[in-house]
């Protein structure tokens, strides 16, 4: 303990220490969350106290069926759409909350608003429909730092402090999910994530606004600096320095004396968003003073991964 494989019975205990006010660690299709039941504000504050996560940034609600989603919020014609296009899948959706949806007022940071999402991995759909309750779940890592995606980069950066990390083997998106606002007139891109901007628009068969950047905060992922390792990145590098190690992206990496990974051989999108995080973590320990990072196309998930990169390398 605290990783386990994510086995019937494991799951099963996994349901018991959250009906329990404890917290837990699940694989999702993005990214690791820690989780809490979404109705207990004393087992909610342990995710924020575990994380040192600044309680003004609120949390996604995981439910295990469109049915449940709207018994906690109000959701339009835009909402359904996207609904039924992406869920079960890595799109989380922000509407207004209802006033008898029973969750607790520190997942919403004192909002009006409730961010939910109905993911798709086996293990947390399993424990969804085990534990019976909705999930708050965030990423599990500590603020501001590298998401994980696997359960022993959980192990690394909470240790004992979840009462149970489900090990579910490598996320396979490895991107958070994609967060759209519906509780406006129009839609809102509040995040980019695994759902790609043009896949969202394709659905609702209109452009969709994204939130400026200095928009109050409505969900996670809106803070300037984010998913961050220790070492510093420097983007769009043309050379690697003396001391720096790469983070490389298609056929002609650029000549390195030192560490090396390239996101994608291929150059393909998908896996880069994959194996992104990994990567980072793998070379933030390194022991160099510095990651060059090769430039990432600007479009489809490539949109994703250079916010992620953008918001790691603001200055500390």
């Amino acid at each position: 303990m605290p990783v386990v494989p994510a086995t019937d019975e494991a799951i099963a205990q996994a349901a018991g220490a959250l009906a329990g006010g404890e917290i837990v660690a699940f694989p999702t299709e993005t990214v690791y969350g820690l989780g809490a039941d979404a109705r207990n504000g004393a087992a909610v504050a342990k995710i924020f106290a575990a994380k040192e996560r600044p309680r003004f940034n609120p949390l996604i609600v995981h439910v295990p069926d469109f049915a449940t989603a709207e018994t906690l919020v109000a959701f339009n014609d835009d909402a359904r759409t996207l609904a039924a296009a992406f869920w079960p899948g890595p799109l989380t959706l922000v509407a207004p909350k209802r006033d008898d949806c029973g969750i607790a007022d520190l997942v919403t940071a004192g909002l009006d608003t409730l961010a939910v999402r109905i993911p798709g991995h086996p293990v947390a759909r399993a424990l969804l429909t085990t534990a019976k309750c909705p999930i708050a779940a965030p990423s599990a890592n500590r603020s501001g730092r590298i998401s994980p995606t696997e359960a022993a980069h959980v192990a690394a950066e909470l240790g004992e402090i979840p009462a149970m990390i489900l090990d579910g083997g490598p996320c396979a998106r490895g991107l958070e999910s994609t967060v759209v606002s519906l509780a406006g007139a129009e839609p809102v891109l509040l995040r980019l994530g695994a759902v790609p901007r043009h896949e969202i628009e394709a659905a609702l068969a209109r452009p969709v606004a994204r939130a400026e950047d200095d928009a109050p905060i409505a969900s996670p992922g809106q803070l300037a600096r984010h998913y961050a390792p220790q070492t510093p990145l420097r983007l769009n590098a043309a050379d690697v320095q003396p001391g720096e190690v790469l983070l490389a992206f298609g056929p002609d990496p650029l000549p390195c004396d030192s560490k090396a990974i390239n996101l994608s051989h291929a150059g393909d999108l998908s896996e880069a968003a994959a194996k992104l995080f990994a990567s980072l973590r793998e070379l933030d320990e390194a022991g160099s003073f510095g990651i060059a990072v090769m430039p990432i196309p600007d479009e489809g998930l490539g949109e994703a991964i250079n916010d992620r990169l953008r918001r790691a390398a603001k200055a500390r």
